[in-house]
């Protein structure tokens, strides 16, 4: 069980520095589970029943709009928590959680992740700072979103996923999102990613199929990303 302990803390930063006989301890306390592609594992105003740590696989974080339109806040890749943290049992997800591809996962029910938590400092030290690092992420994306133009805040967003959820096929690495969930994710319509896109692909830079944008020239997008 150490072993395995060991596994996950190289995987999450949930357990930096948590040694690793505690890592295995946390770990038997949790449940694997699997997640089919597109199912949603939980709605925004759901009871934050349980903490939920990816293991593989990609899941989209949303909200609607007043309007009913869709703003993709984040994806989550392996290692990294899905929904919400801290006193979790008191709370509701504030977003919906929809797995975009297979997905496995450890999940711990709310209180028991409360008490591990008190058991073990540096698993609530290591909560606090990946709420700190969500906060840092989103406030960065809102100055993308409120001074950049779309080409360069597209070809960023495409960079920053590459290592989260790409995955490396034939000599390329493939992000499973479709165009219209990179509109979301980038706050502009559909006919300009798909336009970008298109002028890319041309440029060899990327190639699309359904649902997959295919980066075949991750220094060509990072050249655009920096264009101001």
């Amino acid at each position: 069980m150490a072993r395995q302990g060991s596994q996950y803390a190289e995987l999450s930063e949930l357990f930096a520095g948590i040694p690793r006989g505690d890592c295995a301890i946390i770990v038997s306390a949790a449940h694997p589970t699997k997640f089919p592609r597109r199912q949603t594992i939980f709605f925004a105003g759901d009871a934050i029943k349980d903490i939920v740590l990816l293991t593989e696989g990609s899941v989209k974080i949303t909200q609607l709009g007043e309007n009913g339109s869709a703003v993709i806040l984040r994806l989550e890749g392996p290692g990294e928590i899905v929904g919400s943290l801290g006193c979790a049992e008191r709370g509701r997800h504030s977003s919906t959680a929809e797995a975009l591809v297979p997905c496995r996962a450890l999940v711990w029910n709310a209180p028991t992740f409360e008490a591990l938590s008190q058991r073990f400092p540096l698993l609530q030290r290591n909560t606090m700072r990946i709420m700190a690092k969500r906060l840092q992420v989103l406030e960065g994306r809102f100055r993308e979103i409120s001074t950049e133009r779309v080409a360069p805040r597209l070809a960023r967003e495409l960079v920053r996923l590459l290592p989260q959820v790409g995955r490396r096929v034939d000599g390329a690495l493939e992000i499973n999102l479709s165009r219209e969930e990179l509109a979301q994710m980038t706050a502009t319509t559909l006919f300009t990613v798909s336009r970008l896109l298109s002028s890319w692909e041309k440029q060899g830079i990327l190639s699309l199929r359904r649902e997959v944008v295919v980066v075949r020239s991750p220094l060509g997008l990072l050249g655009i990303s920096e264009l101001k």
